[in-house]
């Protein structure tokens, strides 16, 4: 095989892989462990075979694809590396790759191999087990690539972090008073391979004040980039799409805010979501997590964007914030390993309603 271009993604979570043996040219959508997870044909460079293309296909090779589903039956000529550009979308889970200025290939963030869901090829007609017809979408892709070359033009853009920055610690200085530390670059991952990897958080402090008995920690980043596989779950991702982390604190802010490294690039990472009643699981000993005290055994968080639903004081109110769509804060409540496995087998909900009852405070002492 023969690779043609390959591209990692900003987040470092997926590469995009195109390859050809010189019949036929796919492409793939691979994971940081280098397993498949999105495939699509992209081209014959032979005649089309009346049916399916079996002997490739028992041979483990990507088949030609029969006459009835090309454009051009005869074959083409094989893609050439300088024509090809490989477009991250926003939320990092799926590329598009455009010949010459135009949308060849799509591979989007819902495509699933195991599922027998395919992208979408230019030159495909009818769709298949191996390619969707891009043509069939070609407006709504077209408009998702210009979302993202202006979203990575604006990241990049000099001064754009800042004035990024800015909105959003004036946000929390209007809904929280004034800030205390701040910590750059909060659970940035910076390799000799992927320096400088999306996306860039930091950590804002709001110490207590008369009128508030705790500290409030956020993160300031993570709104500024769409978090993947929400329109796996969502008609509508707007509203769901972009998230800030906070938890609320009589601790030392250092150690509470060790907390933010873990989450701050999750969702990027690890090519997920993070929705209000989510749980999600400490990756270490019970013992070294950030939010835990000589008397707790902590192993992972609860997520809630209304806090007023545990007890404690009256929770300030953080919305209003708009990056493109609106950004929600989820807040940060521990959690033991056995509610943890509760929430996973009952739901989070009925987690809640449990540490409800028993007076759980959504202030983190």
């Amino acid at each position: 095989m023969t690779v043609v271009r390959d591209a990692v993604s900003p987040y470092g979570s997926r590469r995009l892989v195109i390859e050809t043996d010189g019949v036929v040219t796919a492409a793939y959508l691979k994971d940081a462990r280098d397993a498949v997870v999105g495939a699509v044909w992209a081209a014959n460079h032979r005649a089309a075979p009346d049916g399916p293309d079996l002997g490739r296909m028992d041979a483990g090779l990507a088949p030609l694809m029969p006459a009835s589903h090309v454009r051009e039956p005869e074959g083409r000529d094989p893609l050439a590396p300088g024509d090809l550009e490989i477009v991250w979308f926003e939320e990092g889970d799926g590329a598009a790759v455009l010949e010459r200025g135009e949308l060849l290939l799509v591979l989007p963030g819902w495509g699933d191999v195991a599922r027998g869901v395919p992208g979408y090829s230019r030159d495909a007609t009818g769709p298949g087990p191996f390619a969707f017809p891009l043509d069939d979408e070609i407006a709504e892709f077209a408009a998702r690539v210009d979302q993202a070359r202006e979203h990575w033009k604006a990241v990049t853009a000099d001064g754009s972090w800042a004035g990024y920055q800015q909105s959003v610690l004036g946000h929390l200085l209007q809904r929280l008073g004034p800030g205390g530390h701040y910590w750059h670059d909060v659970g940035r991952r910076l390799t000799p391979g992927n320096a400088g990897a999306a996306p860039l958080v930091g950590v804002s402090e709001r110490p207590a004040r008369r009128d508030r008995e705790f500290t409030v920690l956020s993160t300031v980043g993570m709104s500024r980039q769409r978090m993947p596989t929400v329109e796996l779950y969502e008609d509508d991702v707007a509203p769901h799409s972009r998230i800030e982390l906070a938890v609320a604190t009589t601790m030392p802010s250092q150690r509470a805010g060790s907390v933010f490294p873990w989450l701050a690039q999750y969702p990027w990472r690890s090519v997920t979501w993070f929705a209000p009643g989510d749980v999600v699981k400490w990756y270490h000993e019970a013992q070294t997590f950030p939010l835990g005290g000589d008397d707790t055994a902590w192993e992972g968080v609860l997520l809630l964007d209304d806090p007023s639903r545990l007890a404690g004081p009256v929770a300030p109110g953080l919305t209003g914030l708009t990056v493109g769509d609106p950004v929600r804060w989820l807040w940060l409540v521990p959690i033991s390993g056995e509610e943890y496995r509760y929430a996973r087998s009952e739901g989070s909900d009925a987690l809640v309603r449990r540490l409800a009852q028993q007076g759980r405070s959504w202030v983190v002492s």
